[in-house]
């Protein structure tokens, strides 16, 4: 007796529940989660891919379902943000201990193992899940979108499910870290930080120049020798409440990457984590700050953002350094902790009083407003 074979049509796949947002897109419906290091040839894949990678090397990437592009609100209906009081913050390192470990850094510094390392601490509070799971990411997005606009500003919100991990991370960051459009790579590094542009020193413009250089030397990995150039150098950015120096690298991607399964491999050996929240040379200062710190950085400092793919395989992205960014994770002691990380960039210049001074000016507006009441 004969077979006949026949085709069956692939199972569509079934979205489960979660939400993202940037400026001009909304997405709703997880379809599939990767782990981006181990499988990076998965974001060939055509739609929407929301990344979040985590300072100490996972990055993870969720596709969506559902996507609007439009230039409308970014938050959705946000419901009200209950968020936890504002003298229940800790931070990983006390005062003492911060300024003691930039002491260790300059020390470094004369010994001439690093030019520059970021060290960075962890305010962390209490903030139980609400009645029908995760507080409202949404809620909190909309009050920083409000009270501090950012260029890079997103939120993720995605609850557990098969195969599906969780995610949960708000975002006001004012930093690029690699905006793909085609062929061409951008990177924007944020380097010195102050109440006003007269608070500037020469200790930030050379902090900046450091960070740009180390970030031109990443781009140079991927690109075509000779098309990696500083279009902006040392430019002054203002943003609620402080002011930034910023300087941005372009290159045009190597051919053999554009658009393929080496895209994001090839990417994110070359640059990450991100420079300006590392140091020089990016492998000293990594040694220094997992020998200083005394928290995980987690989301902070990592990488945040959207990689959209077309059916035709083109690729556009745009992941922002997960600086002024809150996560939340559950907790069994106290059924959930809101997390947001504040540092500073340390050099031979720099005073102890001075760079703890610099932690607090860039947490105290977020934290603020993540705080009751609201």
């Amino acid at each position: 007796m004969a077979v006949t074979s026949r085709s069956v049509a692939p199972a569509p796949q079934v979205a489960a529940a979660g939400e993202a947002w940037f400026a001009g897109l909304r997405a709703r419906g997880v379809l599939e989660q990767v782990d981006l290091r181990a499988e990076p040839e998965r974001l060939t894949t055509p739609g929407l891919w929301v990344v979040v990678g985590e300072f100490e090397g996972r990055v993870r990437a969720w596709r969506f379902a559902e996507v609007d592009r439009d230039p409308g609100p970014v938050i959705p209906r946000p419901g009200p943000w209950a968020g936890p009081s504002a003298d229940a913050w800790a931070s990983s390192m006390t005062r003492d201990a911060y300024e003691d470990a930039v002491r260790q850094v300059r020390a470094e510094v004369r010994r001439g193992g690093v030019y520059q390392a970021n060290v960075c601490r962890v305010l962390a509070a209490p903030l139980p899940p609400g009645a029908d799971g995760p507080p409202d990411a949404r809620a909190l997005a909309a009050v920083l979108e409000a009270g501090n606009p950012a260029p890079y500003a997103g939120g993720v919100s995605v609850p557990a499910g098969p195969g599906i991990e969780p995610a949960w991370v708000v975002s006001a960051s004012p930093e690029l870290f690699l905006r793909v459009d085609g062929d061409v790579v951008t990177s924007a590094p944020i380097k010195g930080t102050a109440a006003t542009v007269d608070g500037l020193l020469a200790k930030d413009r050379a902090e900046n120049v450091m960070i740009t250089d180390l970030v031109r030397n990443d781009l140079q990995r991927v690109c075509l020798p000779g098309t990696v150039e500083v279009t902006s150098l040392l430019a002054v950015e203002e943003h609620p409440g402080l002011v930034h120096l910023v300087s941005t690298v372009q290159g045009a991607l190597t051919p053999d990457v554009v658009g393929g399964a080496r895209l994001w491999s090839t990417l994110l050996d070359a640059t990450y984590p991100p420079g300006s929240v590392s140091g020089a040379p990016k492998s000293a200062a990594l040694r220094v700050i997992g020998a200083l710190e005394r928290a995980p950085r987690g989301p902070y400092c990592g990488a945040f953002g959207w990689v959209d793919v077309a059916p035709d395989g083109a690729v556009r992205a745009e992941l922002a350094v997960g600086i002024r960014t809150f996560w939340w994770e559950p907790d069994p002691g106290v059924g959930g902790v809101l997390r947001f990380g504040t540092g500073a960039g340390i050099t031979w210049g720099s005073d102890p009083a001075a760079e703890w001074v610099e932690t607090e000016l860039k947490a105290r507006r977020l934290v603020g407003l993540a705080s009751r009441p609201h």
